[in-house]
């Protein structure tokens, strides 16, 4: 009976590690062949865009609830459009919007939005499509700042905050043009 609970428990790791292990891959993936996303957060009827003074990066855009709010820089903004879908959207939900955005400290005529290959409508800043992280947990936190060297809190302006400081590379999710040296996949 022990090792049954033993062998059980082993097979939930192993699968646990393989599917955050694609989850975490499907991060800079091209949008173009991605089957439809699903993303954990509902689409909103009304969504807040305001703005938040963090002590390392300065002044970002945070959703009403105060969790902040990414951009991707291999998405482009002119025209707008999202290149992270499927495994990548579960990691980084895209800020829906199916109503009304409110904006607090952010140029309205900068917020617009971009239809994603599933059909759901995103937020945009500046032509950039705006996400949330999943492992941040709390108002405030910046977890996602510069993971991979593509992922930044946006700006009022829609730019990258902090963008000068360093980055954190993403395991699986080499960015082109922009080699880390000795780090394994780049």
């Amino acid at each position: 009976m022990r090792s049954t609970s033993r062998t059980r428990r082993t097979v939930a790791l192993t699968a646990s590690g393989i599917a955050a292990a694609a989850l975490i891959a499907g991060c800079g993936s091209s949008g173009g062949s991605s089957p439809p996303s699903s993303s954990p957060s509902a689409p909103a009827a009304g969504v807040t865009m305001q703005t938040a003074q963090d002590p390392k990066l300065g002044t970002i855009v945070t959703d009403s609830a105060g969790f902040t709010l990414y951009r991707f820089d291999q998405d482009r903004n002119s025209p707008s459009e999202s290149y992270c879908n499927g495994s990548c959207a579960t990691i980084w939900p895209p800020e829906h919007a199916d109503g009304n955005v409110t904006v607090k400290g952010v140029d309205s005529k900068l917020v617009g939005t971009v239809t994603r290959d599933d059909g759901t409508r995103q937020i945009t800043l500046d032509g950039w499509p705006a996400y949330r992280y999943s492992p941040d947990t709390k108002p405030g936190d910046t977890k996602g700042q510069g993971i991979g060297g593509t992922w930044f809190a946006l700006t009022p302006s829609g730019g990258r905050a902090g963008a000068a400081s360093g980055t954190t590379p993403m395991p699986g999710n080499p960015v082109p043009g922009n080699p880390t040296p000795g780090t394994p996949g780049y």
